[in-house]
């Protein structure tokens, strides 16, 4: 049976913002409070979708949230119309009015942990939504992101979705941002990896000091027991907390992985060569290739500043592979210089693909932050709503909607405006009609 991976991006929403909310991103921290450009981001993510479909990628398309997040400012006592919610939040809170307008859904990879159906015992593609319990502003996410990807995945014949784990730091849980599947082909069963900062119940282990470890042993374990993975296809990795305190918040901005190939730093993970060891006695006997980069070649600010590893890695069509790179590795002298050699080594990647996604990289979060890899079968690919699915009508109806709807230029002071949320939640309901999903936001529920 034919099986593939698809790859699901994150539709910037119109209200795309720099507010800085994420402390332990550089790159996020770096452009607070910088105009912004909604229409250009979701263009550039919109371009990216087309250009792998192009390439003969399965490539798919979820919907962004709805910011401002007017039902949380209710929740927080803030009254009244919209607008006056909107008023007396920004006024009296601002830091909590600005995280209710954050923009990072648009970063899918944290959107759920998603196990397909070889490697799960009921044979279904098991889904798990992040709870992003770290972030006040990320938090706010699951239970819409929960709706949209049953909106997207809907037949229980072939898909299984679980609620978010509890809100609550003991189980903070990041998504596939900690979330790696190493396969000799997508259809047969894989070692799932799953990278974690602390453990919760033991403060004794090994953890960050300056920046927060998001992702905990225990939600990375959670996640295996309700996804019905075999322990014997498991492994459970502590990210380097050395790197969580220089800026690695995930593990994608670190180590990124593709069927039989891990990309990873030589300062990623802690105790790598036991790391490396069980994962290769857990692979089996195919051909498993570890890709290391030294720091010599490329030190861990230069993987960050360029997010050398938050790039995708594809398998062609041809059986090759190709990495997706944002311009910024074009641009720093020892990262494409590295690039350069890499595609000259005996591994399967043989070419690089250079990708403008600069609104993203502004914010933090580079071409694997958005989007979510889902790997199917033929038969649950057609399982699949077909109206999410990339495709040259819908690339076209998608720019128009984007043109009709959103703003050239924004700022985080703009948010405040009452016309900007009726702009947007007239964009979120003719978006969910293009798409076919149904009312998963808030505003069309009551």
């Amino acid at each position: 049976m034919k099986q593939f991976e698809v790859n699901f991006d994150g539709l910037v929403g119109p209200t795309h913002n720099y507010a800085g909310l994420s402390y332990g991103n550089v790159a996020s921290l770096k452009n607070a409070s910088a105009a912004s450009s909604p229409k250009q981001a979701a263009k550039q993510g919109l371009q990216k979708m087309k250009a792998l479909a192009d390439l003969g990628m399965q490539q798919g398309v979820l919907a962004p949230q709805e910011r401002p997040d007017v039902f949380a400012l209710r929740r927080l006592g803030f009254s009244g119309s919209d607008g006056e919610v909107l008023a007396q939040a920004a006024k009296q809170a601002p830091a909590i009015f600005q995280a209710c307008c954050s923009a990072s859904s648009m970063w899918t990879a944290n959107a759920a942990t998603v196990s397909p159906s070889g490697d799960t015992a009921d044979r279904k593609v098991h889904f798990t939504p992040a709870n992003l319990t770290n972030k006040f502003h990320r938090s706010l996410e699951p239970q819409v992101t929960g709706r949209i990807l049953q909106a997207v995945f809907a037949n229980p014949e072939h898909f299984a979705h679980h609620q978010h784990l509890p809100d609550n730091e003991h189980f903070g849980d990041e998504g596939a941002a900690n979330h790696t599947r190493l396969c000799s082909a997508y259809g047969k069963q894989g070692v799932e990896l799953f990278v974690y900062g602390r453990e919760a119940f033991n403060s004794d282990k090994p953890q960050p000091k300056k920046f927060p470890a998001r992702q905990t042993l225990e939600a990375c374990q959670a996640v295996a027991r309700l996804h019905q993975l075999d322990d014997a296809k498991v492994v459970y990795a502590l990210q380097n907390p050395d790197v969580i305190d220089q800026g690695v918040f995930h593990n994608d901005v670190i180590a990124v992985g593709n069927q039989n190939v891990l990309f990873y730093h030589e300062q990623a993970f802690h105790n790598t060569t036991e790391v490396l060891a069980e994962i290769k006695g857990k692979f089996g006997e195919d051909e498993l290739h570890f890709i290391c980069v030294d720091s010599q070649d490329v030190s861990v600010q230069d993987a960050i500043s360029s997010y050398l590893f938050n790039t995708q890695i594809l398998t062609l069509p041809d059986g090759s592979m190709a990495i997706i790179a944002p311009t910024e590795c074009e641009e720093n002298p020892a990262v494409a210089a590295y690039l350069r050699k890499l595609v000259t080594l005996n591994t399967p990647i043989k070419e690089v693909k250079f990708f403008d996604v600069k609104q993203s990289m502004r914010n933090g979060g580079g071409p694997a932050c958005l989007r979510l890899r889902v790997a199917l079968t033929e038969q649950e690919y057609q399982a699949v709503n077909p109206h999410t699915l990339m495709s040259d009508q819908l690339f076209k109806t998608l720019n128009t909607w984007v043109d009709k709807h959103y703003r050239d230029s924004l700022l985080v002071d703009d948010l405040r405006d009452p016309a900007l949320l009726n702009e947007s939640r007239a964009a979120l309901d003719e978006l969910t009609q293009i798409l076919k999903l149904g009312s998963v936001y808030p505003f069309q529920r009551v």
